[in-house]
């Protein structure tokens, strides 16, 4: 009987919090994460409030809260997007060979040669500073790996002999490609989700702290670690517990990812 690693119970334990508090966040919170009291203004820790109160009043547990909500719905929507957007393309350039490959390679190539969060600050100047922009900024920015991952999955199986046996038996090109060769993708694809979820959730905080993610007040991890460079030196937990939470939860993504990828990598399955 196989047990979980160390990595996959820790990653899972922090990863589980965090969609736990992602859920109830979006229902439920402690305070309105909107509503400003004056009288509490910079307020620390207490029975009140938890975690203290920003500069408006407003509780800052509410806020990561509703926070994570926001966070997880723009990190899963680009994961989305880009896994569908680059696993067609993959699959495509791959399976199809020929000029068509050559061409996107090419353009997944020149994608490539921009980090992901450099590409995603271009795009959002076409799109605009607002949720669905980052999602489709982000999405389309981290679309060329998945589509490499994808296309080099694909060469290496379809000159396999169970795919000129489906071509010899009469079954169409479409039918191959969805029914022998893309089901053999989900493995190195779920490894790359993880692990791309991870990253999507580190650009949107730090474009939301630059202030071209989700616009205030309504909160982010991001913008709220931004409002705190003011009161660093009287009010330093506005910046430390934004800042743990996106600690906590990329290292129990990076944790999950080494997991699911020792679980579903035979090379690595190999090695333990």
């Amino acid at each position: 009987m196989k047990t979980l690693s160390a990595n996959a119970m820790v990653g899972g334990l922090f990863v589980g919090a965090f969609v736990i508090a992602a859920c109830i966040g979006s229902v439920w919170t402690p305070y309105d994460p909107m509503a400003i009291d004056m009288k509490a203004r910079l307020a620390g820790p207490s029975t009140q409030h938890l975690l203290g109160a920003d500069e408006f009043g407003r509780d800052v547990l509410s806020r990561l809260m509703l926070g994570a909500s926001a966070s997880g719905i723009v990190s899963l929507a680009t994961v989305a997007i880009a896994t569908v957007l680059g696993t067609a393309l993959g699959s495509i350039s791959g399976y199809l060979g020929g000029w068509t490959d050559r061409v996107l390679v090419a353009v997944t190539n020149a994608l490539l040669a921009f980090p992901g969060i450099l590409l995603a600050l271009g795009l959002l100047a076409i799109f605009g500073a607002n949720k669905y922009g980052i999602v489709l900024a982000l999405g389309i920015a981290y679309t060329p790996s998945v589509a490499r991952i994808v296309r080099g999955t694909v060469l290496s199986l379809r000159e396999r002999e169970f795919i000129d046996a489906s071509r010899v038996s009469g079954d169409t090109e479409m039918y191959t490609l969805l029914r022998h060769i893309l089901p053999n993708c989900i493995a190195p694809l779920t490894v790359l989700s993880t692990s791309m979820f991870g990253w999507t959730l580190l650009s949107e905080s730090a474009l939301s702290f630059l202030g071209l993610g989700v616009p205030p007040p309504a909160p982010t991890w991001g913008n709220m670690l931004a409002a705190a460079r003011p009161y660093l030196a009287q009010a330093a937990w506005l910046a430390i517990f934004p800042g743990l939470c996106i600690s906590i939860v990329l290292l129990g993504i990076n944790l999950l990812g080494d997991a699911l990828r020792d679980r579903l990598d035979p090379k690595m399955r190999g090695m333990q």
